[in-house]
């Protein structure tokens, strides 16, 4: 008879929950007291004071009878192993088959207590079960998900060799539009519309195809970090590139060098601009597409992030007729979501407003933009000083790379036109430096330069599944607090929602160095970076990882993330 694997371990439901920094063990003292004097189960006790909501119940009941406890996300569940239940059995026991190793099956349940289900499910399938806790409404959803699509991705694989690349040549209709209406008859374009509309609604940045040895893999960038989405069979991977080049009106024929395009779809009813580029590789084409959602882009300064009196101050300088803007931070740290957002608010038909942009990633309405091309010699440079003959109230430049662009910029702030920028430095008092280091002469600089912002992107705690823990003493004097008080914080467990990461969403971490006096005259005697900090310092700036540890105490993101986003070297 086959049997259910369940461990014998047991702890202490109250060890549990003080080990997990639900409560405190004062409190666990307290509510001992209480099951003595009403002889209710403790764990009745905690749900019905609102200390525990039935799921976290469940999920401590499963650590102590020694059932591990998983976040049923997507692509954890085997399409081929699901039918050793029937979809109605799995309905109502609330269980869904995982994977099945040898004569093993994992089960994923929301039950700890359902021994007799197990068995159950043992018998029907001949299998030695093995349980694991997951959140009932996962369950429900991967049962639905699972036994609907797991034919059709099935069939897809299974015939994509029959497909190959000629049915990808010979679809004409580059018209495609609604990703979520899948084109019938051809597995390749069925494939590629699943792979880009789970992007999409996952609220991924990028979609990375990459060929390997024996197979190819498609990742997805979400909150700044690539999660596998799935690995096809590798004969598919050209039939799939040549349907997205298809898509992007490009040459499908040319595989030996980079190609650039782009291509726009409607998915729920939203319309989404995708940057599609090409890269030959030993293996072949590794394909990357930016997706660029207008629809969740943050084009409202006051949607930033940026604290109350920062974002008062910043909105002032930006209301000044003349003068330089900066914002500078690492790749992907938000610098030019910044500048479209102070454009938006700047935008209106008394101003011309015109961006030099490489490239250019968001229209927007009655704003004049402009791509750098510099094969034709359409530099930034170039661009400027043509720019500056038509006329701007601000100018938008999307990145300040050498000494010729800087001088232009300086000089056209200082000329009456607003102008707004980025660099790639660590700090706002590093933009300084960097500009002095191309050249830029002191003095032009202390007389254009209003402000600079440096920012970074954190991730958020996961509201799914955040969950208070009660840190280490040295996290706490990190925190500038005495290291003797309690101090509960919030992190992410990780769930289906999250990836299991236990973030989900960004939020923006900003400083800001406004120009006075005291710096100008740092600046006019060629101070270094440590002058221009301890200046700073004097005047109570806040630095990024001060800024972000405020951000730590409110709950809103980790400690272990302020440091891995302010520790960015480049």
């Amino acid at each position: 008879m086959k049997r259910t694997l369940i461990p014998t371990k047991r702890k202490m439901l109250g060890e549990i929950l003080v080990h997990s920094g639900r409560i405190t063990p004062e409190q666990l003292t307290e509510y001992l007291r209480m099951q003595r004097e009403t002889s209710k189960p403790l764990g009745a006790i905690l749900v019905e004071r609102g200390v525990l909501s039935p799921e976290d119940l469940a999920n401590a009941l499963g650590e102590q009878l020694g059932i591990p406890h998983v976040w049923l996300r997507k692509g954890l569940v085997d399409p081929r192993i699901v039918h050793v239940l029937p979809k109605d059995k799995a309905l109502d026991y609330q269980v869904i088959p995982m994977f099945r190793v040898h004569n093993m099956l994992t089960l994923a349940t929301a039950d700890p207590h359902g021994i007799f289900v197990f068995d159950e499910i043992a018998k029907m399938t001949g299998l030695e079960i093995l349980p694991v806790l997951c959140r009932a409404n996962d369950i429900i959803e991967a049962i639905h998900d699972a036994y609907r699509e797991d034919i059709s991705i099935e069939e897809l694989m299974a015939s994509a060799e029959e497909t190959g690349i000629e049915v990808v040549a010979a679809a004409e209709d580059r018209g495609i539009a609604e990703i979520a209406e899948m084109a019938e008859g051809s597995p390749v374009i069925n494939l590629t519309n699943l792979v880009l509309l789970r992007a999409i609604r996952d609220g991924a940045s990028d979609v990375h195809i990459e060929p390997q040895p024996g197979k190819f893999q498609i990742r997805i960038r979400i909150d700044g970090v690539l999660y596998e989405l799935m690995s096809p069979k590798l004969e598919m991977h050209p039939a799939v590139v040549s349907r997205l080049k298809v898509m992007a009106n490009l040459d499908i024929a040319e595989r030996r060098i980079p190609q650039d395009g782009r291509f726009q779809v409607n998915v729920d009813g939203r319309t989404i601009d995708l940057r599609f580029s090409s890269m030959p590789g030993i293996h072949g084409e590794k394909v990357v597409l930016r997706i660029l959602d207008r629809g969740r882009a943050l084009l409202d300064i006051n949607s930033l992030g940026i604290g109350e009196e920062m974002l008062e101050e910043f909105k002032r300088l930006l209301r000044k007729p003349h003068g330089l803007i900066l914002t500078c931070g690492p790749t992907g740290s938000g610098k030019t979501t910044t500048l479209y957002a102070a454009v938006s608010m700047l935008n209106s038909s008394e101003k011309n407003i015109i961006t030099i942009e490489d490239p250019v990633e968001y229209q927007l309405k009655n704003i004049n933009q402009n791509q750098v091309k510099e094969t034709i010699g359409l530099t930034y440079a170039k661009f400027l000083k043509h720019a500056l003959r038509q006329d701007p109230d601000i100018i938008l430049v999307g990145e300040i790379r050498d000494r010729e662009t800087a001088e232009i910029v300086i000089q056209a702030s200082l000329t009456g036109h607003l102008v707004l920028s980025t660099l790639h430095t660590n700090d706002s008092a590093s933009a300084i430096t960097r500009l002095l280091e191309m050249g830029v002469e002191p003095y032009l600089i202390s007389s254009a330069l209003t402000a600079v912002i440096a920012q970074r992107l954190l991730r958020s705690i996961c509201p799914e599944c955040k969950t208070p823990f009660y840190p280490p003493r040295e996290v706490i004097r990190e925190l500038g607090f005495d290291e003797e008080k309690q101090l509960r914080l919030l992190k992410g467990k990780g769930c289906s929602a999250c990836y299991d990461s236990g973030f989900k969403g960004r939020l923006g971490l900003y400083e800001m160095l406004e120009m006075d006096d005291g710096l100008q005259r740092l600046i006019l005697s060629s101070g270094t970076v440590d002058d221009y900090q301890r200046y700073l310092k004097t005047k109570g700036h806040k630095t990024l990882r001060e800024s972000g540890y405020e951000k730590v105490l409110k709950g809103l993101t980790t400690i272990e993330e302020v440091k891995r986003a302010t520790s960015m070297e480049f």
